[in-house]
């Protein structure tokens, strides 16, 4: 089986060409740069032949100065709606077992402890935070627990308590 070498190419920025220089003058030139490490590029050794396979690894970017963003990271930041909280209200209409069925399809990662407790505060103080999640988010759960027929509504995370 071959043994295979990875490499690392190294192209400085501008690369000059000398022209005009015919048959033994090019060669003499070009060894002369190589004595002096002046040639167009340089080859690094990423491993030692038979250590590994002939994949190239993936080039590691830089990361942008502090205070300085991309603009990829802006975009990320403006997508990112502020959070929203998914409010249950009591009612004197449903079952507690029955919201407690309801919260748990209609909210992701809801369990039965949790459940009951969101549950147990809404009949105890009037009021209840389901959960706390983007804009969008919130209006599909709210959107949802109304249509199970439970009292809800949101409200931006930021205000309040």
């Amino acid at each position: 089986m071959a043994s295979a070498l990875r490499l690392f190419l190294t192209i400085p920025p501008a690369t000059t060409c000398v022209t005009g220089l015919k048959g033994t003058e090019k060669t003499q030139r070009r060894s002369q740069r190589r004595q002096q490490g002046l040639r167009g590029f340089t080859i690094h050794a990423a491993t030692l032949p038979g250590q590994g396979g002939g994949v190239l690894d993936r080039p590691v970017l830089d990361k942008p100065t502090p205070g300085r963003e991309s603009e990829f990271d802006i975009k990320r930041k403006k997508q990112v709606s502020p959070p929203y909280r998914v409010m249950l209200h009591n009612d004197n209409f449903n079952k507690r077992e029955y919201v407690v069925q309801v919260l748990m399809k209609v909210i992701p990662g809801m369990t039965v402890d949790i459940a009951v407790n969101v549950m147990q505060e809404a009949h105890v103080n009037g009021l209840a935070v389901v959960i706390i999640c983007p804009q969008h988010d919130a209006e599909e759960h709210c959107m949802q627990l109304r249509n199970n027929g439970l009292l809800s509504s949101i409200e931006p995370a930021t205000g309040g308590c």
